[in-house]
């Protein structure tokens, strides 16, 4: 394991800033003992299976079971995940990750894996377009829900199973579905005996938004390629380090936390992360729902908004740069990204003003973007954290993806929340059970009629 994993710049989000928004290092230093006491409730937590805490021993986990699932799956031609949030984010963003940018459009010979789909919002233009793409007869099919009552999960597995089962009868339907879920109870759980191609499980105190090390996020992964077990050993990297640290300067799930509590505190409740490489746009996406299904609650809560450098300089940076002081930075990099391509300068004489480009590489141009928009976002005075990995590779991206959950929790219980609830997501889906009919939810339904009615009190038509 290399020792550098993780470089952390915190020079521009400390001491920025008017007076009264500024943060200063006394006052990050002062939460050292709050955040002691929170991680040390977490890990005990995960001892003893508390919910919600489980994650922090999935780096751990053996991943034999997974590997044997992985293994028939990777002999079909196309794979289908069927789920939703975490069931799906974590999935994609390790895909994004490590798979070719346009991974389904290769050759089975240049793949070396099955294609991907992900089938997670019950549009049907979206599941038709699926269908369209796939041989149902070589195609492997994964349904992820802890619960097993997820209604946009549950409905499109429906849809996909009864077109197998038209095709094939149920029983060779059912030996092309693999079911991740609850290990001892809900409705997926009763259907692994009815001949499935595999069933794993949704560890109880494994929330959704924190499985994606788990086989809800490793399953997929495994079968096309990526490199499952470098993420696992960059996460237990980075909970070693953890645990050594002796100070809040050296523990960096303390010292992130610790910032978004205080800028958040102090008129920040924006946290944008800005990654500078298409393979972390995802990262983006699966930090989104992480952080703001785990901290908005009870009042609280830090608004998640996703960027992608350079694209985002051309959309978002003029009002992060002049607009209100209600945002804290993060800029991700990546040191070397690959292929090493040069920009060739030009022998046209009218593209000459254009050669400034010429024998630097695009890795270089997107890495001085990077540098570029975080000093003018300083010299503007917001703040701004700086975090960059060597490459994208199994370790820095294992160790990134267990860092931001880390901080997440611990961001949680210094804010006096619990990050591992979600009432709010709850109250919609008793509503949508209500309005589909599902038995016991009249009253959801009756409410949700009630309230939607007023949002239609006074209409515009055009």
């Amino acid at each position: 394991m290399r020792d550098t994993l993780l470089k952390i710049g915190l020079g521009g989000a400390i001491g920025v800033g008017s007076k009264a928004m500024r943060v200063e290092e006394e006052e990050l230093e002062f939460l050292e003992l709050p955040l002691r006491n929170a991680e040390a409730q977490l890990r005990t937590g995960a001892e003893t299976g508390l919910d919600g805490t489980g994650w922090i021993r999935l780096p751990y986990e053996d991943l034999e079971s997974v590997r044997s699932v992985a293994e028939k799956i990777a002999a079909f031609d196309s794979v289908v995940q069927i789920g939703i949030g975490g069931s799906a984010l974590g999935n994609l963003m390790l895909h994004n990750a490590f798979l070719h940018p346009y991974h389904n459009e290769l050759t089975r010979k240049e793949r070396e894996a099955p294609r991907f789909y992900m089938a997670d919002n019950p549009d049907p233009q979206g599941l038709a377009g699926i269908w369209d793409c796939i041989d149902p007869a070589r195609t492997a099919f994964i349904v992820a829900s802890k619960s097993g009552s997820t209604a946009e999960t549950m409905a499109i597995f429906l849809w996909f199973f009864e077109e197998l089962r038209k095709v094939m009868g149920e029983e060779k339907a059912f030996g092309h579905f693999v079911f991740i879920t609850d290990p001892d109870e809900g409705l997926l759980r009763v259907l692994a005996s009815k001949g499935a191609l595999g069933t794993l499980p949704v560890p109880k105190d494994v929330g959704g938004r924190f499985s994606v090390l788990s086989p809800v996020g490793l399953l997929s992964s495994m079968a096309l390629g990526v490199p499952v077990e470098g993420i696992l050993e960059g996460a237990r990297h980075l909970d070693s380090l953890l645990k050594e640290a002796r100070g809040i300067w050296e523990n960096p799930a303390f010292i992130l936390a610790a910032l978004h509590t205080l800028h958040s505190q102090k008129g920040r409740p924006m946290a944008v992360l800005m990654p500078y490489a298409d393979g972390l746009e995802r990262f983006a996406e699966w930090h989104a729902q992480l952080w703001a299904e785990s901290l908005g609650k009870e009042g609280k809560g830090s608004t998640p908004v996703r960027a992608l450098g350079a694209i985002d300089q051309h959309s978002q940076v003029q009002l992060y740069a002049e607009g209100p002081d209600d945002k804290l930075f993060t800029c991700l990099n990546v040191e070397k990204r690959g292929p090493h391509w040069l920009i060739p300068p030009s022998p046209i004489r009218e593209l000459a003003p254009a050669n400034y480009l010429g024998n630097h590489s695009f890795d270089e141009l997107l890495g001085c973007e990077a540098r570029s928009t975080a000093a003018a976002l300083k010299k503007a005075g917001k703040p701004v954290i700086w975090i960059e990995i060597p490459r994208i590779d199994g370790p820095c991206i294992g160790a990134l993806v267990f860092l931001y959950e880390w901080v997440t929790a611990l961001t949680g219980l210094l804010m006096g929340i619990n990050p591992f609830d979600q009432p709010g997501v709850e109250q919609g889906k008793r509503y949508t059970y209500g309005l589909m009919g599902r038995a016991g939810y009249e009253p959801d339904a009756a409410e949700v009629l009630r309230e939607f009615g007023g949002l239609l009190a006074k209409t515009l038509m055009v």
